[in-house]
């Protein structure tokens, strides 16, 4: 009988896991990822992304849960907020340790699909 072999998205999922657990102060709820991706897409993409923004992003959570989590990535280096043009808003950027996360996962969704 074949072996089952896992799929390329569970491997994937494995290796996250992994990576997290060799992180574990820097581990991300559903709602912290979902800032974070936002927050570096629009970077990558160029765009500026304010925390007025995404404080209203009402289909993630509440303006108060959405400013704890913002906090949150801030306070574990995720995120650094800067004033922008106009002074009054600020300008959510990512830091070189986000970065290297996102760096990490790749990797980790490259080696998931060369195990195939």
């Amino acid at each position: 009988m074949p072996e089952n072999k896992p799929s390329p998205y569970l491997r994937f999922l494995n290796l996250i896991d992994a990576l997290d657990r060799i992180n574990p102060g820097k581990r991300l709820d559903s709602i912290e990822e979902s800032l974070l991706n936002k927050i570096v897409l629009a970077s990558f993409t160029k765009n500026s992304v304010l925390v007025g923004d995404l404080i209203s992003l009402s289909d993630v959570g509440s303006q108060a849960t959405l400013h704890g989590r913002l906090k949150n990535l801030s306070a574990m280096g995720y995120i650094k907020m800067a004033p922008n043009e106009d002074g009054r808003k600020k300008q959510v950027l990512p830091t070189k340790i986000a970065l290297k996360r996102y760096e990490e996962i790749s990797k980790c969704l490259e080696k998931a699909a060369k195990a195939t």
